[in-house]
């Protein structure tokens, strides 16, 4: 007897504007998956994260879930309040109905998890921009998602800082629990593609062209013979 899936899309289309961003889609996400989005700028990866977050109602199609689910979403740039550390964390948590008290514990507990305890009482505005990802890594995983989205998560970091919030998401990803964490992120960085997903979907034109496990994504061969336009996006000749 087949499960239901954690989300399914079909034929999910959005129009913004006189263009349409996504056409036509079908997807279903198990719990557990690492799907990366890959693709030219342009092609939809971005447009997609926000349709699954509820930012942007699909024109077209349908989006479901299992159930009710906790989700969170990283940005390329994220966003903090101008206060400290340790209340930029606990003000989502107390604003999901956490007592305060309790929201500023687990605020530490998720600052510990990044390895930032120590500058819980610092002025977000005064850290690293890679110091400013994890808290907003922090942020999301204080919420306990069953998704997490992010949308180039490392794009504008250092390859240092790259590296450390890589490291985290793999961890995270991992963590022990009644259902494992679902992470959908949209990334121009193959090698972190290889290193960090399960899956990959290949977008171009707002369309769907590819939808392979992370191994065969990268098998030319079976790309040359089937998968002709993601070939063509490994190899590089796809801005």
């Amino acid at each position: 007897m087949s499960h239901a899936p954690l989300l399914q899309l079909r034929g999910l289309s959005l129009r913004l504007g006189p263009v349409w961003a996504l056409r036509d889609l079908d997807l279903r996400l198990e719990a557990g998956d690492r799907l990366a989005l890959v693709g030219a700028n342009g092609s939809g990866k971005t447009s997609l994260l926000r349709v699954l977050h509820g930012l942007r109602p699909p024109t077209e199609g349908g989006l479901s879930w299992r159930q009710p689910l906790r989700q969170a979403m990283l940005f390329q740039r994220p966003h903090l309040l101008r206060c400290s550390v340790r209340h930029n964390v606990a003000l989502g948590l107390w604003l999901a109905g956490q007592p305060w008290r309790q929201a500023r514990a687990r605020a530490l507990l998720a600052l510990e998890r990044v390895g930032l305890a120590e500058l819980a009482d610092r002025r977000a505005s005064a850290l690293s921009g890679g110091q400013q990802q994890r808290v907003a890594l922090a942020r999301a995983w204080a919420l306990e998602p069953q998704l997490l989205l992010l949308d180039e998560p490392t794009a504008s970091l250092d390859p240092h800082a790259k590296r450390e919030v890589e490291t985290l998401l793999g961890r995270i990803s991992h963590d022990p629990g009644p259902e494992p964490m679902t992470l959908v992120f949209a990334s121009h960085n193959l090698g972190q593609v290889k290193r960090l997903a399960s899956r990959v979907v290949y977008l171009e034109g707002g369309r769907i062209l590819a939808d392979l496990p992370v191994n065969d994504f990268f098998n030319d061969a079976l790309l040359a013979g089937n998968y002709p336009e993601a070939q063509a996006f490994v190899r590089g000749e796809v801005a």
